[in-house]
């Protein structure tokens, strides 16, 4: 979501000329939908609300201007989201004594323990002495996972940076942004 003014793109044939094609590419590439079917500034569609075909844009209006440019309004609707926080047990490094650990996988007599052994079967040693060992000195610690709601959001954005899309206006050397804080009547959405 963001404005991305690239004004000579037709969305009803999704055909542009460059650096629209572009975008164009790098959605029909991603699956991305383009919502927004009317002018935001002038008589061209500048501000683009995006989505994968998974999510779904609600009641969506192009509103009064904000600037130079024409509000979008919007409600995002995600299928199957659950809202409550699952928090992930994960390893906690930084707290690791790694000098035990070592002492206890060096107190093991390896060549007794993996004499007459087929590979699989020292790995398997191996990967079980080490899966005790780490268990026994590196402490582990409850996370809240990130919301990935808007990973595609930023995987987009990267894309368009590495796309090198531009705007039309030969004066601006910038790279096209996808706006990071976009305020609408529904709430605002930012990037965490």
């Amino acid at each position: 979501m963001g404005d991305f003014n690239l004004p000579h793109i037709n969305w009803t044939t999704r055909q542009s000329q460059a650096p629209g094609s572009k975008l164009i590419d790098l959605m029909n590439r991603n699956s991305l939908q383009q919502h927004v079917n009317e002018p935001t500034r002038g008589n061209n569609i500048l501000d683009l609300v995006m989505t994968t075909t998974d999510l779904s844009i609600n009641g969506l209006e192009v509103m009064d201007k904000i600037g130079d440019h024409q509000m979008i309004d919007f409600s995002l609707e995600v299928q199957g989201l659950n809202t409550k926080t699952q928090h992930k047990q994960v390893l906690d490094y930084k707290r690791a004594n790694l000098g035990l650990m070592k002492e206890e996988l060096d107190g093991h007599n390896y060549e007794i323990l993996m004499s007459n052994k087929n590979v699989m079967e020292c790995y398997m040693i191996l990967k079980e002495k080490i899966a005790t060992a780490t268990e026994h000195h590196i402490p582990s610690k409850r996370i809240r996972p990130t919301n990935n709601l808007l990973g595609s959001h930023k995987r987009l954005n990267a894309s368009l940076m590495q796309d090198n899309i531009r705007t039309e206006d030969s004066n601006d050397t910038k790279q096209n942004p996808i706006n990071k804080n976009i305020s609408t009547p529904a709430g605002l959405l930012s990037e965490q």
